[in-house]
Formats: C-alpha cells, structure tokens, sequence
C-alpha cells in the first residue's frame, strides 16, 4: 500500500512539471508570434533600429526570426549588440529607407551614427521573413556593419593626447611631464600581510585599511601589482617638494625601507609634474582627474574619467589650448587580428605649450625671500609689461595634488591661520605711503603743488582745524625744507593729507579713476579691481586728507600698481600687462597720457632720490651698478581710527630709473603684519637680496 501511495504521488509530481513545462513553451510561443503592430518590413525595421540608442537589446531580439537568424541564442544577440554599440560608444542615431524590395522583403535603408572617433555611416539592407503572423528580422552580424562577420570584432583604440607644457620666457618648464615613484604591492609575495601592511602604512603616512581596501579589489590577483601610492622619485639634485626640511637622503632612506618589505615593489610613472612647487603654484596650478561632474559640464569636448583638467591657475586659464584632442580609431579585425576596414578616425593632437613672460629664476628667488611672510610680489620689465614674477606667500605644493593629496593635508592647509591656499596677487590692499608718487603727480598736474616751494614743517602731527576734533594726521620725521622731493624721501604723510585737500575731492577722484581705479586690470588673470573707497567715491574732508597718504578706504592691486609706476619711466603712459610671451615683444599701453610727461618726470627724479638719498626711506636698497628708483610704504589696518592695536601692510616698489639697461625691473612688494618688525624696512631688506640675485644673473 505504502509503495503504490508513493508512485501516485512521484506520477502526479512529474505530470505537474510536464503540464508547467508545456505551458510555459506553449505561453512563449503565443507570446514570440504575437503579430507586431506594425505590418510593414520598412516600419518594423525603423522599430529595430529606435531600440539600439535605448540599449533595448532584448527588444530586437524579440523581433528576429530566431531561426533565419542563425538560431543565435537572445544571450550571445545581447552581448554582441551590446558590446559594439556600448564599446563605440553611440551617441546618436539616424537611419532613412531608401527602398524595400517586396518579392524579396528586402529593405535597403543608410545609416548615420556618432561615436568615440566621430561619424560612422553606411548603406545596408535588411532581410525580412513572411510569416503567417507577421514580418520578423532574419539578422545577421553584417546589420550592425555591412563588412562585419560572425567571427570578426569591432576594436576601439584610443590614444591619448600628451598634455602641453607651461614654460618660462627662457623655455623653463613650469607645469609638464616628470617622473615619480609608483609603490605598490604583489600579493602573492606577501609573506606575513598584516605586518607588511602595517609597516607600509606607518612608512607611505597613509591608514592601513586603505591599503587593505585596495587589495581586495576583485580585479586583485597573486602576481598582480597593486598601485598603492605615488611618492617623489628621489633626485640627488633637488629637495623633495612636499616639505623642504626633508632631505634627498631622508627619502632614500624611507624608499629602502619599503623595499625590505616582502612583496612590496617601486616602479617609475609618468605625472604631471611642477618643478618650482610652491614658488609658482598660485600661478602655474594644478590638475586633477575628471570627475563626473566635469564631463557633464564640459558636453561634446572630449572628457572622459582617464582625463585630467586644470583646476586653478594657468592649468585652468589655458585648459583648451593645454589639453588637446585624444585620438580615437573604430575598425574591424578578424580573427587572425588583420585590420579589415577603418569605420571611424580621429587623429590626436596633443596640447600646446604655453609659454610666459615669467621668470622662473626670479620667481623662485621672490618666494624664497618671502616665503615665511603673509605677502605677495609683483614684478615686469617697465619697458614692455611683460609679467616676469607673480608670487603669494605662504604657498602649497601643486605637486601634492598629484601624488595624492591626504585629507589631513588638506584639512591641515585649509585651517592654517597663514591661509597658504590665499592668492594675495589677485586681492586688493591698502597702498599707505606707496600711493604717494600717485598723488604728488596728480597735483603737479593740477598746479595744486609747487615742487620748489617750503610748504613749512609742520612738526609730527597735524590737523586741517579744530573741525576735527581729535583728530590728527601723523608723520614719523621733521626735515627742513618741506619740499615735494623731501616729502618723498621722508615720507611725510602731513605733505600729502595737505596736497590732497589743496587738490579736492572732484580733482582727486578723477585722477584716481583716470589711472584705472574701478576698471577692470587688462590682464589674462582676473585681479580684483582697484577702489577709492567703499562706495566709489570720497565722502569726507579727513577721508580726502587720508586718501593723500594712501589710507582711508583706498585699495589697490599690487599689479595694478606696478602698472601706475611704470608711467613714471614710460613719459607718462601706463603699460598693460602681459603674462603670455611673444619673442621681440614691444610695449602696449593700458592707458596713455595717464600722468603727463613733465609730471612723470618730476616724480622720478624725485623717486630716485627716495632709493639713493642716505635719508630715503628705501636707501638700504641703494646700487652702485645701477640706478633705482622706489617707493616705501607702511599702511596701517586697523577697526578703527581710535584703534591702537591694528597690524600694518609694508610696500616697497621700486624699479630701474633707466629702462635702456639690460636687466630692467618693476617691483612691488607687499608683506602683512610689519608691524614691530621694521615696518616697510622689512620688505625693503628683502627685496634687496632679490636684486642681488637679479643684477648678478
């Protein structure tokens, strides 16, 4: 009873799955020769085709005669559609019937696609089988290209386009190829892991579970390598650029280390690379890797995740013309791996250089003397404009970004009170005492100020009436006689609150606007633009009196003014500057007849003096070999004009009086926090050792 209990149950099971089985066929059957909507060969084929952009594959599949098809299963039709028009990456799609044969049900129809090395098109046709439910597709490999066989593949080799170089006026590379160290890990050599990743993390200054986490990525085999981080390669001729204070022979050192690490193996790679580090790098800039972001920012321009793209500086100012075109070929190979037909070709272009009128030399010497100081340094040659230094301090390294930038670097750079990420060429500063010349031309201009006449001194402190309440200006030096060119050897910040009332308001605010004060600096970097005041205008008789000394609410771009200073050599015409280099390169004025002539020529002379009188604010940067011309200045920042506790801002600018000799300069220098360090004699002890170096070279 038992046994005939068990067979009725076993016949009843398999009679279920037989019933399920047949159902199933026979639902798959009804459901493949449901007849289409369509009925036409020509509107079934147009069907096909909308679903290929859609990667609709299993769609197409659905509209084959799957044995006039060659019996292809629906998985190998996907994978084969899907990798060609995935891999060429199809982006758009156009397909016109240009006739239909009804004895043969043969469309012929061309096509038109976009992919990864530009347009593909061709003629084809399309075979259609009558059946008595409807038209389907008998497809063949030759639908997707017309020369394309079963055994054949569509290959994609893409080349990569070389990124430019950013050089110096001389050919110094500032941003280009280099070379670093690729440390990376077998696995299959490992010996004792956990200890090998410990001992790394602890060398490399990197956590182990990001160590871990890269080694147990699922592409990860025994004899694979594994990068884990990018390192200096060490050079016998250069300190690493992360941290001066590390030694060639300290990275040597460390790189040994590593070596005695079982499994753990250094290689060479190719990065981009910035030899000058922190010296340029709120010039020159950096690169990162494209993130997704930038490729939907950047349509129809070629980005893909390998690229790199300029986040800041000239990298970013020149991204076009740096990064060039990657080329792209589409073909079919068959299968003894001979090309048999180019679809599609572009060629590669590498990116241009970009060369500078920055001089690397002078670059590097500005921010070693300035690299401890909250500053920044502008200089150009006073005959052309041409740009030869732009430096901020403190710095970062650019190259940090590239061998992999911490998140405590970051964090490190961004919380530091010194703000090294700051550019502080591109902002804008009160000018103190270095706006003087300025004003002294304005009012000889004017005929408000005699440059022979004894004003009368009027001791250290001084003011207009006793509308002023409390008010004072002061000045740090009694001189006899009160003369402009004393004035400006001394400094005196009393001659210049009296020139700036004599002048006026109206007279003093066109005069500021007449030499580019609320215009934008015609330049390739974007400078904060230069302000009267706050409201672009003078609104009071103490805030005139300040403004003659380069206080009140005056600001002004360093470059800006270099550019006001170089009227004083050019007879009165102000240079534009220029940062892109062009061999024989001849001056350009931004504003001509800023100043006139007798005026500028006044003030130079009078300007020479401040640089070569023993008394002159900027004697210590006095020359036998050449004669200077400069300006000091200390601008004080405070809350308030009862405040005692505010910082001050040292200027010097000074340039060669005689623009024929050889080693012509403009330089303007500024450095926060002067304040009980020598003020501007701070900046000016500095900029004399540059031009040490400047005048010897």
């Amino acid at each position: 009873m038992e046994k005939r209990k068990k067979r009725r149950n076993a016949s009843a099971i398999l009679f279920t799955v037989l019933l399920v089985v047949v159902l199933a066929a026979l639902g798959a059957v009804l459901f493949r020769r449901k007849k289409p909507e369509q009925t036409s060969p020509e509107e079934l084929l147009l069907t096909y085709m909308d679903c290929i952009l859609r990667q609709d594959y299993d769609t197409m599949y659905d509209m084959l005669d799957v044995e006039a098809s060659g019996n292809i299963s629906r998985e190998d039709f996907v994978k084969r559609n899907s990798a060609i028009y995935e891999g060429i990456e199809v982006s758009e799609f156009a397909v016109e019937i240009t006739g239909y044969d009804k004895e043969t049900s043969t469309v012929s129809y061309s096509t038109t696609m976009q992919t990864l090395a530009g347009e593909i098109a061709f003629d084809n046709t399309a075979l259609f089988v009558d059946g008595e439910d409807g038209y389907w597709l008998a497809w063949i490999d030759s639908m997707i290209f017309p020369n394309l066989k079963p055994t054949d593949r569509v290959r994609v080799k893409q080349t990569k386009a070389e990124r430019g170089e950013i050089l110096d006026r001389n050919g110094r590379m500032l941003a280009g190829k280099g070379t670093a160290t690729q440390v990376g890990i077998v696995p299959g050599k490992l010996t004792d892991q956990e200890t090998a990743i410990q001992k790394m993390a602890q060398l490399l200054e990197m956590d182990a579970e990001t160590i871990e986490k890269k080694l147990s990525q699922s592409w990860v085999k025994d004899d694979t390598f594994v990068p884990v981080k990018t390192i200096p390669k060490v050079s016998e001729l250069q300190l690493i650029a992360q941290d001066p204070k590390k030694s060639v022979l300290q990275e040597k050192e460390r790189q040994e280390q590593l070596l005695t690490i079982d499994g753990v193996m250094l290689t060479d790679t190719l990065v981009r690379s910035y030899p000058l580090g922190e010296a340029a790098a709120h010039l020159v800039g950096y690169v990162q890797k494209v993130t997704a972001e930038d490729i939907e920012n950047h349509p129809g321009e070629g980005y893909t995740a390998e690229n790199v793209i300029g986040r800041t500086g000239m990298e970013s100012l020149y991204e076009t013309e740096l990064k060039g075109q990657d080329g792209c070929r589409i073909y079919i190979e068959d299968s003894n791996g001979i090309v048999k037909e180019e679809l599609a070709g572009i060629p590669v272009q590498n990116g241009k250089d970009i060369q500078l009128t920055i001089d690397a030399g002078l670059q590097g010497t500005l921010y070693a003397q300035f690299s401890e100081d909250k500053g920044c340094s502008v200089a150009m040659d006073p005959r052309t404009g041409e740009v030869l230094a732009l430096v901020s301090t403190p710095s970062y390294d650019s190259n940090a970004f590239i061998l992999g930038l911490s998140s405590e670097q970051w964090a490190s750079w961004n919380e530091d009170e010194n703000m090294p990420l700051y550019n502080r060429f591109r902002q804008v500063w009160c000018p103190g005492s270095s706006l003087k010349p300025l004003v002294a031309a304005a009012g000889l201009m004017a005929g408000t100020i005699d440059p022979q006449k004894d004003y009368g001194s009027q001791g250290l402190k001084w003011q207009k009436d006793t509308s002023w309440g409390s008010y004072y200006v002061t000045t740090l030096h009694t001189y006899e006689p009160v003369t402009l060119q004393n004035a400006l050897i001394y400094s005196d910040n009393i001659y210049f609150a009296r020139a700036a009332l004599d002048m006026g308001t109206k007279e003093m605010e066109n005069v500021l606007n007449s030499v580019g004060f609320g215009q934008e600096i015609p330049f390739e970097i974007k400078m904060q633009t230069s302000q009267i005041s706050n409201t672009g205008e003078i609104g009071s008789e103490i805030q005139l009196a300040d403004s003659g000394y380069g206080q009140g609410e005056i600001l002004v771009n360093p470059l800006h003014l270099a550019c006001i200073y170089s009227a004083f050599v050019n007879g009165g015409n102000m240079l534009k500057p220029n940062l892109l280099y062009r061999s024989g390169e001849k001056n350009s004025y931004w504003i001509e007849d800023a100043l006139s002539r007798e005026a500028s020529e006044t003030v130079l002379d009078d300007l020479i003096k401040v640089v070569n009188d023993s008394h002159g604010t900027g004697y210590k940067a006095h020359r036998e070999d050449v004669t200077l011309a400069g300006k000091t200045g200390t601008a004080e920042i405070k809350a308030s004009k009862e405040d005692t506790s505010g910082t001050e801002l040292g200027w010097f600018a000074l340039m060669t009086a005689d623009t024929d000799v050889e080693r012509s300069i403009l330089l303007v220098s500024m450095v926060e926090d002067v304040k009980d360090r020598g003020g501007s004699g701070y900046v000016v002890g500095k900029v004399d050792e540059v031009l040490d170096a400047w005048f010897v070279e």
